[in-house]
């Protein structure tokens, strides 16, 4: 039996097939959902959260009919597991997203840092008109100016605190990838802080 077909006798109400996903499944997507909890959190907020985004997640593959697990194709060759660790990851970072504001410049991560501190560190000069709310609002602007995957990738290295060996295979991208990535998307925002007259001298803080 494919794949496929375990998840569509699932859909439509066979007992015996879904007792078998429970039994198969529960525990590697509750994993996952702690695995990036892990990532970001203290151990007391992980024990508070996880089961609960735990029954969440299941809730949401069944309601509807099923619609969400029915939504698996099994598309160039992903399998159910692979499949449901994506979901998992994907389903706890829209929770930790809506816990914390996307890309608040003044949101600390686990090391204290914000990323205001990181993009700008110290060393640079501005007009003496250019006063601390300017600042903040040029920050912002380029920050917007990002793509979507470039803010996913700044928001969770530094709001969310998750380290670059975890987002590389969250991205499925190798560790140099994910390196250079970061790397373009930092020479991009110190870029746009020239042009809006700052000078910065950023040689990058990565969590690792």
């Amino acid at each position: 039996m494919t794949d496929l077909d375990f998840v569509q006798k699932c859909a439509n109400g066979d007992s015996q097939s879904w007792d078998e996903f429970l039994k198969r499944y529960s525990r590697l997507i509750y994993k996952y959902i702690r695995s990036v909890l892990s990532s970001k959190s203290s151990l007391s907020f992980i024990q508070d959260h996880a089961d609960d985004l735990f029954q969440e997640l299941f809730t949401s593959l069944i309601q509807d009919d099923y619609r969400k697990l029915r939504s698996f194709k099994g598309k160039n060759s992903c399998s159910l597991a692979s499949w449901l660790r994506q979901v998992a990851v994907n389903f706890t970072l829209d929770y930790l997203r809506k816990s914390r504001p996307m890309l608040s410049l003044d949101a600390e991560n686990e090391e204290g840092s914000t990323l205001k501190d990181v993009l700008t560190d110290g060393s640079f000069s501005i007009p003496e008109l250019l006063n601390q709310e300017e600042m903040l609002k040029s920050l912002e602007e380029c920050v917007g100016e990002l793509n979507n995957k470039s803010k996913l990738v700044i928001e969770l290295n530094i709001n969310q605190g998750l380290r670059l060996e975890f987002l590389k295979d969250l991205f499925r991208v190798s560790r140099p990838a994910i390196d250079m990535q970061k790397s373009r998307i930092m020479d991009k925002l110190r870029e746009c802080f020239r042009s809006k007259g700052f000078k910065l001298d950023f040689q990058g803080e990565y969590v690792y």
